[in-house]
């Protein structure tokens, strides 16, 4: 099998055929935590000296960023999952539009640029089409740390003025605990004159993570894993060498797919605590997580999966992230469920799709009422987001017969080589580019070979 997975720069229209009821088995490796890598390679813009990040994804959304700064003027090289990062000079303090445009966390450059260089001008963001996502909350915190910031043209202008053109502490409010607002402001501080304090604070990993990095160069800052988040302000910060940490979000795909496919895997490196409302959710659902040793999970499904029902919340409640692959699990589930999305306004749009598959839910509003059905069968399919694409590929896994996926751009935003690991647990399944009817008739499963003859991609 050819390499397939998607280079950043256009439209992959590659497809995706799963065999569905195939029994998993064995152990997969968890990749590096996309949400944290796209952020900590944009707080290496902080640094003015050489950084070293490890444990990086091979993603689109990761070479997507790394486009944006090299567009800036930093260097970086890849080799393997380690990125080296200057950001010593950095050339122009404006992103460029058509980059920016096609991935949200590009915004998170506005923070470290501001506060290096005292100006930044950063297009709207954009992203996945799962809801409006605003900015209101990190402009205001800017402007709070003394900021000039206005928006014209769809365009984000900041400037500070004064002699040494730095921002200034503040204390700041978040009317909701946005985890972009939190990362950005954070990173702004850092570099900011005296102390600033960030209440309603998001507690989400990556918040965490991010935080790690920018001490790991010196930064002053506590709190970051609570509700409130003090940065005291330094002159400068210096060299380092950070691993990323796991994706929380592959490895509770990876616990769905064992659960929907009634196998029994593990998986490394996790951080468990990372995990606990996923983990507490496959427990109400029948499944037995085990930790078989430290950063490892195996699950062991029940007899059957019962209905239960999902809110997502902000960290440390159900994650959003999650919503989507745990309504494929319960299409299959024992009973009726309601899953209730509060985070984003447009994140139910993968439902028709499972409809399609035989599955039985109806939404009302922000809610889905799902009621379980014996089985669904294979179907071609479109995904709409990147969890939705996750999603349709575990409901294929489960399915009878075969499932095509179109849309697969939207997986290799997020996942590294979801194909290939799923085949390297004995799923059936291959990824074909060009049109269903160009390849139906040449389609043939063929697991090794197909997960021997993937190789990196224009992703690097």
């Amino acid at each position: 099998m050819k390499d397939n997975h998607a280079s950043p720069e256009k439209a992959d229209n590659s497809i995706l055929h799963i065999w569905g009821r195939s029994t998993l088995q064995g152990h997969v490796k968890i990749s590096g935590a996309k949400n944290a890598a796209l952020v900590v390679m944009a707080g290496a813009l902080l640094c003015p000296e050489d950084c070293r990040i490890r444990n990086v994804p091979l993603l689109a959304d990761v070479a997507r960023m790394g486009q944006i700064l090299s567009a800036l003027g930093v260097k970086i090289e890849r080799n393997g999952d380690i990125l080296d990062v200057n950001a010593t000079e950095i050339g122009q303090s404006q992103a460029p539009y058509e980059l920016v445009s096609q991935l949200r966390a590009s915004f998170f450059a506005i923070g470290p640029i501001l506060a290096r260089l005292g100006a930044a001008q950063i297009p709207l963001p954009g992203g996945c089409a799962i809801g409006a996502r605003p900015v209101e909350l990190h402009v205001r915190g800017l402007r709070a740390m003394g900021a000039d910031v206005q928006i014209e043209h769809g365009i984000v202008h900041a400037y500070v003025t004064g002699p040494n053109r730095r921002l200034k502490g503040a204390k700041i409010y978040l009317d909701y605990p946005s985890v972009g607002a939190t990362e950005t402001l954070m990173m702004a501080a850092t570099l900011a004159d005296g102390e600033t304090t960030i209440d309603n604070a998001a507690q989400e990993p990556e918040v965490v993570d991010l935080a790690n990095f920018c001490r790991s160069m010196g930064a002053k800052i506590q709190g970051a894993g609570t509700k409130t988040i003090v940065i005291s302000g330094v002159p400068k910060l210096h060299s380092t060498d950070y691993s990323i940490i796991p994706d929380r979000i592959e490895a509770g795909t990876f616990l769905v797919a064992g659960a929907i496919t009634r196998s029994e895997i593990s998986l490394s490196p996790v951080i468990s605590d990372d995990l606990t409302a996923v983990m507490a959710k496959l427990r109400a659902i029948g499944a037995k997580i085990i930790a078989d040793a430290p950063y490892q999970l195996r699950i062991i499904p029940g007899e059957s999966n019962i209905a239960t029902d999902i809110e997502t919340l902000p960290y440390p409640g159900f994650p959003t992230d999650m919503q989507a692959q745990f309504m494929a699990l319960l299409t299959i589930s024992e009973g009726d469920s309601v899953i209730s999305e509060t985070v984003f306004e447009n994140r139910l749009r993968h439902v028709a799709e499972l409809n399609r598959m035989g599955a039985d839910i109806r939404v009302k509003g922000n809610h889905a009422i799902v009621r379980g059905v014996p089985m669904l069968s294979g179907a071609p399919v479109v995904a709409t987001d990147l969890r939705a694409s996750a999603a349709l590929v575990l409901a294929g896994l489960a399915a009878e017969g075969k499932t095509t996926i179109q849309g697969l751009q939207h997986l290799d935003r997020g996942y590294e080589r979801l194909d290939v690991k799923l085949q390297q647990l004995g799923a059936k399944l291959q990824r074909i580019q060009g049109e269903p009817e160009d390849v139906e008739a040449n389609v043939e499963v063929d697991n090794e070979s197909a997960a021997s003859k993937s190789t990196e991609s224009a992703l690097k």
